[in-house]
């Protein structure tokens, strides 16, 4: 078994594991239409991604979060509160973003936690890996960097330049990553505040950066989803025509780019001809989802299983490292040679 899940229920799952395990928590805050969905996404990554490392996962949320009842109590006896995540000792910490709520991150609801959170996570955690929002958040925080919004919704499969020989990229020199954001952070100010910029895309801005934080933790931005399964960017596709047919939205919204083969783009364009002439929220159900995910492919989760094996061996290493008393303060000691780089480009 490579992968435990350490639930609120199970008491404390590390015991029985002794050392040989690496400790990762996921701070799990997708609406509850996707909140199940991205466990499951986070959870079948890792364990694909650590065939010969054990991880023992911790599943948390932020009750700030907005939350239907139902879903509060389905998950109460596998996720913890955030106020126990501040006293847990972990190797890693995975952070996902959120649909935002209020007009700025800083009116959020969930602010102040994620705050708290940031600070935590950079003294007390190997490495991080902020998601989506929750990378925007962060960085927010942490040096004042403010997100901008984009003239429409950045919304596929894109192909991502990464800096030659990284190691968290294992040398590849392109990965397609989807993406699916209606924000973005400037480069130059990501620069100018020490972030370290791992790759990029012409269509899709930034897609993955780095910074050391004065704790020793070395902070992952991903602002792109390798997490996401085949069909999770048609699900959500099929979630904002719903919005168009309930009229929560004004404009039918644009098919995800670089995602979709030739025959499945005929059937969105018939389905579209249809829900703009006939705008009723029941004519979702026509959605055609079965033809639709049978010309799927995809083409992004052998970099994403390869991006968070890299990540996880860092993990263990430090952890190594640490155990044998040879770590001195601040990432870069703590690296192989093999992943050294992590830190430094």
């Amino acid at each position: 078994m490579s992968l435990v899940v350490d639930s609120a229920r199970s008491g404390s799952a590390a015991e029985s594991l002794g050392a040989n395990y690496v400790s990762i928590g996921l701070v799990n805050n997708m609406p509850d239409t996707a909140f199940e969905a991205t466990e499951r996404q986070f959870v079948d990554l890792i364990q694909a991604a650590a065939p010969e490392i054990v991880v023992c996962l911790k599943l948390f949320s932020i009750p700030d979060v907005p939350r239907a009842q139902r879903v509060r109590s389905e998950s109460a006896g596998r996720y913890r509160s955030i106020t126990a995540l501040l006293d847990t000792m972990l190797d890693g910490l995975i952070v996902t973003g959120t649909e935002p709520c209020a007009a700025t991150l800083k009116q959020e609801p969930y602010w102040p936690a994620v705050t708290k959170l940031v600070d935590w996570a950079g003294e007390n955690t190997a490495s991080t890996i902020w998601s989506c929002l929750a990378a925007h958040a962060a960085v927010l925080h942490a040096d004042g960097i403010e997100r901008s919004p984009l003239a429409s919704k950045l919304f596929g499969v894109f192909d991502c330049e990464t800096i030659p020989c990284h190691p968290l990229f294992s040398r590849a020199a392109r990965r397609r990553v989807p993406h699916s954001r209606y924000n973005d952070l400037p480069e130059a100010a990501l620069k100018s505040s020490g972030y370290r910029i791992l790759s990029r895309s012409a269509a899709a801005g930034i897609d993955a950066f780095t910074k050391e934080q004065r704790g020793s933790s070395l902070f992952v931005f991903l602002q792109g989803h390798p997490e996401y399964e085949t069909a999770t960017l048609l699900r959500e596709y099929r979630r904002d025509i719903g919005r168009f047919l309930r009229r929560e939205r004004k404009d039918y919204p644009a098919a995800p780019q670089g995602y979709l083969s030739e025959e499945a783009r005929d059937l969105l364009d018939a389905f579209r001809v249809r829900a703009v002439d006939d705008r009723r929220e029941s004519v979702i159900g026509d959605f055609p989802m079965l033809g639709l995910e049978a010309n799927l492919e995809n083409t992004w989760r052998e970099s994403a299983i390869s991006i968070y094996r890299n990540w996880i061996g860092f993990l263990k290493d430090r952890k190594e490292k640490r155990r044998s008393g040879l770590a001195r303060c601040g990432p870069h000691a703590a690296m192989p040679e093999h992943s050294a780089a992590l830190a430094d480009v």
